[in-house]
């Protein structure tokens, strides 16, 4: 099959480099953002199975191995987007060929690193808790078991997130959000069994999730070898090409370490959470999971904006790549003013929907309403780092990382030592932590690094300022 055919025979490809931008990042960005709440809708299903038919301690311990499970996980999400940034880049570009080169590729080195950090997280899973201060006795054997379970299915995760990047950059968003329905829906219904019905407690929350994770990578896996004819490799096409894995660990790593590094940080923040005790312990555990829920639209919009500028950057189109960014602006600020009064008037709903206990409702209550006034803050990291993601600005990833860290660690230190901020100063920090990292986000992308060292960039400019003004 020529390259003509295997693109005409993609399934659900999209070129994004023609046609109406917001068509494409909207129409793209809506079975994500359907992806993201079934996603979502499974996490939140766990915890409140955890917090009704367990109790708050067991809440507690799954809550403290939220930022330890990101930061196990963040290898392989990191390596799986960087290589979904060289498909969509070589997809613009036209060179089928480096497609199936990248996807072939990409499996040796997302396997690989999946075994390393499994095996890291279940040997170190008891030594980080403790040092983590997570509380001694049920707590702690509550989360050493509910780690250990669930990095057990970061294989099953990686070639997930592996195959999904990679349709993504072709352009199809729909059918990994038909995957995710599936492990969503499967998720809920092996926690109701087994928590439930068979009592087995943390550790069949994990198993469940586990589960659906491997059942999910088994249908995509499928799906694009029957599919997708640039996965249909030959004996030939399978040998690994050592310059694609360099250049998926040159785009991968500084994402992957990106990930990291916001996960060390949530980490150093579940560390001062923890010494304020389990009440506080839930309560973050609450409010970190009404975030995610709010963020789901702007992880859309930046996981659109990263195929759009990917395909766009590949076929040299900085026009585009440019209006991608304002549009993405948009959108964030949009929905924000549909969210924030939302989130502020029903925030005692929505906590008490986790937990009975009213210290914990009471605490998380007063949280949320410090928090929702900077979801701007957090959207307008998502629009620039999609785009610089998209375009393979691998240094933006470091500096995100590490104003993530300095401010996370800073502020939740100094805010919380503050006496009449105290147990508070955890969430200022957070709202403060968004707030700096979205300024230096920005600030990089106007710089306009991310372009001005590519080939021929008089010629690129001024093709385009004559085709706008045909």
């Amino acid at each position: 099959m020529n390259d003509i055919e295997t693109r005409k025979n993609t399934k659900n490809s999209i070129d994004m480099t023609v046609g109406d931008p917001t068509k494409h990042i909207l129409l793209f960005a809506l079975p994500l953002f359907i992806g993201n709440l079934f996603q979502q809708f499974y996490n939140m299903v766990d915890s409140v199975i955890v917090g009704k038919f367990i109790d708050a301690d067991a809440l507690a311990a799954t809550g403290s191995c939220g930022s330890l499970s990101f930061l196990f996980f963040s290898l392989s999400a990191g390596l799986a987007i960087g290589i979904g940034i060289i498909v969509a880049q070589y997809f613009g570009a036209g060179d089928d060929g480096k497609i199936k080169e990248t996807i072939s590729s990409s499996f040796y080195v997302l396997v690989f690193s999946a075994l390393v950090v499994t095996f890291i997280g279940f040997t170190l899973a008891r030594p980080i808790l403790v040092l983590l201060q997570t509380p001694e006795g049920v707590i702690l054997e509550n989360a050493v078991i509910y780690l250990r379970t669930t990095v057990c299915g970061i294989i099953f995760i990686a070639l997930y997130n592996g195959v999904s990047s990679v349709l993504r950059a072709l352009g199809d968003s729909r059918t990994p959000l038909i995957f995710l329905i599936i492990s969503s829906f499967l998720n809920v219904g092996m926690d109701l069994l087994l928590v439930i019905k068979f009592d087995m407690g943390v550790f069949g929350v994990a198993l469940a999730t586990v589960i659906a994770q491997a059942i999910s990578a088994t249908i995509s896996l499928i799906y694009a070898f029957i599919k997708v004819p640039y996965f249909r490799l030959t004996i030939e096409e399978l040998r690994p090409n050592m310059q694609i894995i360099k250049h998926s660990f040159r785009l991968g790593i500084p994402l992957a370490i990106q990930s990291s590094m916001i996960a060390i940080s949530l980490i150093v923040l579940q560390g001062v959470v923890n010494s304020f005790g389990d009440i506080a312990m839930s309560a973050f555990t609450i409010t970190s999971k009404v975030d995610i829920v709010v963020s789901m639209f702007y992880n859309a919009i930046s996981s659109s904006l990263t195929t759009y500028c990917g395909q766009n950057f590949g076929a040299k189109k900085l026009k585009r790549v440019k209006g991608g960014y304002k549009l993405g602006v948009f959108l964030i600020t949009i929905y924000n003013l549909i969210v924030i009064p939302i989130v502020f008037f029903l925030s005692r709903y929505i906590v008490g929907f986790f937990v009975n206990e009213e210290p914990v409702i009471e605490l998380g209550v007063q949280a949320v309403h410090i928090t929702c006034f900077m979801y701007l803050a957090l959207g307008l990291i998502y629009v620039p780092r999609g785009t610089l993601n998209g375009v393979g600005d691998a240094k933006f990833s470091l500096i995100n990382g590490l104003t993530e860290v300095a401010c996370r660690v800073i502020f939740s230190f100094g805010l919380t030592q503050i006496a009449f901020i105290g147990k508070m100063g955890i969430w200022w920090a957070t709202g403060a932590t968004w707030l700096v990292t979205a300024i230096i986000c920005n600030w990089r992308y106007f710089s306009g690094v991310w372009y001005k060292k590519l080939p021929n960039l008089d010629e690129i400019e001024a093709i385009e300022e004559l085709e706008s003004n045909i």
